[in-house]
């Protein structure tokens, strides 16, 4: 059950990423919550499958973590790859 609180603090993590960042209209407002509650409860997973257990500090600090390193370049690439790609397409179709 502790997992959902992973899940939870990844999420909040990723709001505050989305809010933080410019070119916000450029993606969806769920994207950056979603990677990271994925990648938060992907972590704690992964390290309670090694054996790490709840009592030590590594799956909460892990839940803290991971999701700022992988979800702030994540959507830091998406926002740029959408206005490189609609750059692209205002071009190719004559619009201003």
């Amino acid at each position: 059950m502790q997992i959902l609180i992973a899940f939870i603090l990844g999420a909040v993590i990723g709001i505050g990423i989305h809010f933080q960042l410019h070119q916000r209209l450029t993606r969806g407002v769920v994207l950056a919550p979603m990677i990271g509650a994925v990648s938060a409860g992907l972590a704690w997973a992964i390290l309670t499958w090694l054996g790490v257990g709840i009592d030590t500090p590594w799956p909460w600090l892990a839940a803290l973590v991971v999701p700022i390193v992988v979800t702030y370049p994540a959507v830091l690439l998406i926002s740029r790859s959408r206005v490189a790609h609609d750059t692209r397409e205002k071009t190719r179709l004559g619009i201003g």
